[in-house]
């Protein structure tokens, strides 16, 4: 069996770029940590919020690496010298990855009451009408 890809379809000229980002997330390796949720907050807008419970500011790394936003965490394990009876908190990293679209652009990030909120911006699209002279040949 033959693998359709958008480039054997003969009228979508130009999306190679958007397979491989879909390639790319989907070997992103999201495991579930930390949970997050999407909202859409107009129609322009969206908000990212992760459960960061236990993470301080300088814990936490955000960054946009081609089109991808990655946020990073990492606790530093503060156990030296303590005894647990139970530990059931656990010090642990993470990485969770979002495929940006053109135009999408990463705003301000707050932190609060053990949720990250990340806020992006959708450029309003621009209906574009050109007209293509012929010439004789």
């Amino acid at each position: 069996m033959t693998k359709m890809t958008l480039g054997s379809y003969p009228h979508m000229l130009g999306f190679e770029q958007l397979e491989r980002l879909l390639e790319r997330t989907a070997k992103s390796g999201n495991e579930g940590y930390p949970p997050f949720n999407i909202e859409q907050t107009s129609d322009f807008s969206y908000r990212i919020t992760l459960a960061v419970a236990g993470f301080a500011e300088e814990d936490i790394s955000i960054t946009v690496e081609d089109r991808q936003l990655v946020i990073r965490g990492r606790q530093t394990d503060d156990s030296e010298g303590r005894v647990f009876l139970h530990r059931g908190i656990a010090a642990r990293q993470f990485q969770r990855s979002f495929v940006l679209a053109d135009g999408v652009d990463v705003g301000e990030a707050i932190i609060g009451n053990g949720l990250l909120h990340v806020d992006l911006t959708r450029a309003k699209p621009q209906s574009v009408v050109k007209t293509i002279n012929i010439r004789k040949g």
